[in-house]
């Protein structure tokens, strides 16, 4: 078995002004998704919008301050931002691609799903 992330990215402000009908669609490939994938999920999540991310990152050289450099906002300038998640454990790339196929975000013009192994360590 491998273990794969599966990143849900998407023009967030298309998702601010989604319809009732375009949200419902969603969340219904999601329900599909849980179904198909059953115990293979080991972590999953729908994350804020980015206004609420906060950014650490080593200070500039220079500055005097202690610890990382704290700044609002998210890591990247993008006009795609990171929505949600799935970790999988399933057999193989192709089982996850499978899996990922069957969101509702790889069938709108806005969002869409990348498929990433974990590095295994053990």
């Amino acid at each position: 078995m491998a273990k794969y992330l599966l990143l849900i990215y998407g023009d967030e402000q298309r998702w601010e002004t989604m319809t009732d009908a375009e949200r419902a669609e969603i969340d219904e490939g999601h329900r599909q998704f849980w179904g198909r994938a059953g115990s293979s999920i080991l972590a999953s999540g729908e994350l804020e919008p980015t206004s609420t991310a906060t950014t650490l990152r080593a200070r500039p050289l220079g500055d005097d301050g202690d610890g990382p450099s704290i700044t609002d906002g998210p890591f990247l300038e993008s006009k795609e931002v990171l929505g949600g998640f799935y970790v999988v454990d399933v057999p193989d790339l192709d089982a996850a691609l499978d899996l990922a196929a069957g969101l509702a975000e790889v069938t709108h013009d806005h969002s869409g799903v990348q498929v990433h192994p974990l590095v295994d360590h053990g």
